[in-house]
Formats: structure tokens, C-alpha cells, sequence
């Protein structure tokens, strides 16, 4: 599969999640800004696909990044990020949203499994409940040591 045929509209994302869990196969379900791609999201997004058939990321769009973590981000177009996420070979399947929360988006995707980094607990993990009432299971991959955006940038500040 192309990379571009991996960026899915909201829609077209939704759809391919129906017909995959109507085949029997575990769609695993993880999102982020992934403003700056480090090594802590590579191995985050390699945990949570081999937690499934299908690893589909939501990725905030400018807006949503903007709304979330102010002015002067994303440092990243959503085009640039959505294509270097679609490279991955561990990513199935990316849709961009603009909301502030992925919520709605989780809600109408239901996966199997939603998978956070290692900086969240998994009560505040967003979506948890949704996912836990349908039989799904919420999983919070470890952190990589000195490997988020937040460090990277505070190592460029100083």
C-alpha cells in the first residue's frame, strides 16, 4: 500500500474500521500531535501495532495542535506530518481531526485497542470508557527515557 493510500478522510477511516472488525480483525487505535517524530513515537507506534491486525492513528490537525498547545505550533504542517507518519511501515491507516479532544473520533471508531504513550494513566487515557464498554481494552505503552517533544525542546532552548 502507498502512503497516500494510507491517509484516509474522518469518513473513509470510520468505513475501513467497520469492514475490518466485520472480517474479525483487531483494529488497534492511537492519536497524537507527532509535532516533531522522535524514537519515543516510532516504538510507540511499533508496540501498538503489534497489539492487533491494523494500527490506525488519529493525527490532530494544525488547528487542533494550535488550540492545544498554542501559538507557535504545530512546528510541523499536518501534510508533512500525516505523510512522515504514513512512511512507517507499522502504521495501517491515518486520519486527521480538528477537534481539541480525539473523543468523537474514538467514539465512532470503537477499536479493539487504544493505545497511549507511557505519560498518560490509564483512567485518564481519553476514550477509555467507550472502549471498555464495548469490550475493548486500553493499553499505555512506556516511555522512552528523554524521548518527547517537550525535551527535545527544552534541549533546543538551551
Amino acid at each position: 500500500m502507498s502512503c497516500a493510500d494510507k491517509i484516509l478522510a474522518r469518513g473513509e477511516l470510520v468505513a475501513r474500521r467497520r469492514a475490518l472488525g466485520a472480517s474479525g480483525q483487531r483494529v488497534v487505535f492511537t492519536n497524537g500531535c507527532f509535532d516533531v517524530l522522535h524514537r519515543g513515537h516510532l516504538e510507540t507506534l511499533r508496540h501498538a501495532r503489534a497489539l492487533g491486525d491494523c494500527l490506525m492513528v488519529g493525527l490532530n490537525s494544525d488547528v487542533s495542535v494550535r488550540a492545544l498547545k498554542g501559538i507557535g505550533r504545530p512546528l510541523n504542517g499536518q501534510d508533512d506530518r500525516a505523510q512522515l507518519l504514513a512512511e512507517f511501515e507499522c502504521v495501517s491507516h491515518l486520519c486527521l481531526f480538528d477537534e481539541p479532544s480525539v473523543e468523537n473520533l474514538i467514539a465512532e471508531l470503537l477499536p479493539d485497542v487504544l493505545v497511549k504513550g507511557g505519560d498518560y494513566a490509564p483512567e485518564d487515557v481519553v476514550g477509555r470508557q467507550l472502549v471498555e464498554a464495548c469490550g475493548g481494552r486500553i493499553v499505555v505503552v512506556p516511555r522512552w527515557p528523554g524521548r518527547s517533544t517537550t525535551e527535545l525542546s527544552s534541549r533546543l532552548r538551551s
